[in-house]
């Protein structure tokens, strides 16, 4: 049953921040324009639809009207057609409210960290590495997010042992969340003088940065260590010990960044990381002590769970959660992941539509 009192309210709320959006007066507020700006683009396609339904059910009151009009045999005659294809209109645009109705992850919004880390493999592990962190950033430039490299680590092949990608802006979440745990790549490496077809993995955790108010951080409990940071950037770089390491030594986490000239900037970073750590760690915890991880349920993968291989020799990626097959590997590593996400999102919202009954 769709609730047209919340929908038009959530419709007069739409009008009501536009306004607000529109105001030129007084002083500015940043952090309330943006926080406007994202609660716009968080309702807007379900007010469009709300309001394509809202209309719509006036046509029907209009044709329905006809329908009861028995002096004129050819207008109800005309009205009985349109009848039909307003019921069809109402049935798909009743199934795509009931859709954006769902319950939304309250994590879609939020910017994200990727931390991706080379696995069993070797220099070709590390390669891959490469590989996928350029396809998050080419992806996540495609859907205009914005893209940092917070810290990497080279290997001698040229690939990443790790790296870590901060991701802002445009809901990464919604879009990133399903690419948390163990790829695998199967082909020749180019170190392989006989042909062979090798197996190699990366990892990968995609985690939504946390509030302040998500995980109290004692700094006592933090032991903060400055070195130089290596790579792109110059003499000064190798000069100025500007990187940062956190250790939050309750939990052995430890955390680092390295790309910005300026230690206090490196240290902003840092702790953002450590709280998105730290709240992921906080949610999974709970997650098992109540012993509903849902592992059946796409997006929220583990680390150490398989999700995705990537066969070279017949171009072809699976995905083992959903059990789909794509093709055109090159294009997929060239940042062309949306025909994936979109497949992983229709196979949640389907699981969510349906209940918690229909975990696999």
């Amino acid at each position: 049953m769709i609730n047209l009192d919340r929908l038009e309210t959530l419709s007069k709320r739409f009008d009501y921040i536009d306004a607000e959006l529109a105001q030129t007066g007084g002083a500015f507020d940043q952090a309330r324009f943006i926080a406007l700006g994202k609660e716009r683009a968080s309702i807007e396609e379900t007010v469009e639809v709300y309001r394509a339904y809202r209309d719509m059910l006036k046509e029907i009151e209009t044709n329905d009207a006809l329908l009861a009009d028995k002096s004129d045999p050819e207008m109800r005659e005309l009205a009985e057609e349109e009848a039909k294809s307003l019921r069809e209109r109402r049935e798909v645009l009743e199934a795509k409210l009931t859709e954006l109705l769902m319950p939304r992850d309250p994590n879609d919004a939020k910017d994200i960290f990727i931390e991706i880390r080379a696995g069993a493999g070797g220099d070709e592990a590390s390669l891959f590495a490469a590989e996928l962190a350029r396809m998050y950033a080419r992806y996540a430039e495609a859907l205009r997010m914005k893209v940092e490299t917070l810290e990497q680590s080279e290997s001698e092949a040229g690939g990443f042992k790790e790296i870590v990608l901060a991701i802002k802006s445009g809901e990464p979440y919604r879009f990133f969340k399903y690419e948390s745990g163990v790829h695998r790549v199967q082909r020749v490496p180019v170190t392989e003088s006989q042909g062979r077809v090798h197996t190699s993995t990366a990892t990968v955790a995609v985690l939504p940065e946390a509030e302040d108010v998500e995980v109290e951080i004692n700094p006592k409990d933090l032991q903060v260590d400055t070195y130089k940071a290596s790579g792109a950037g110059g003499q000064y770089v190798n000069k100025t010990e500007s990187a940062i390491r956190i250790t939050h030594k309750p939990s052995g986490v430890v955390v680092s960044c390295s790309q910005e000239r300026s230690q206090l900037q490196n240290r902003d970073r840092a702790m953002r990381m450590l709280r998105a750590v730290l709240v992921e760690h906080k949610r999974r915890e709970a997650a098992e002590a109540v012993g509903s991880l849902r592992k059946s349920q796409v997006g929220t993968g583990d680390r150490s769970e398989k999700i995705r291989t990537y066969n070279f020799p017949q171009d072809r990626i699976t995905d083992h959660r959903i059990n789909e097959n794509f093709g055109n590997i090159p294009a997929i590593l060239d940042g062309d992941l949306g025909k994936i996400v979109a497949k992983l999102q229709a196979d949640e919202k389907s699981r969510l539509l349906a209940g918690p009954g229909s975990a696999a």
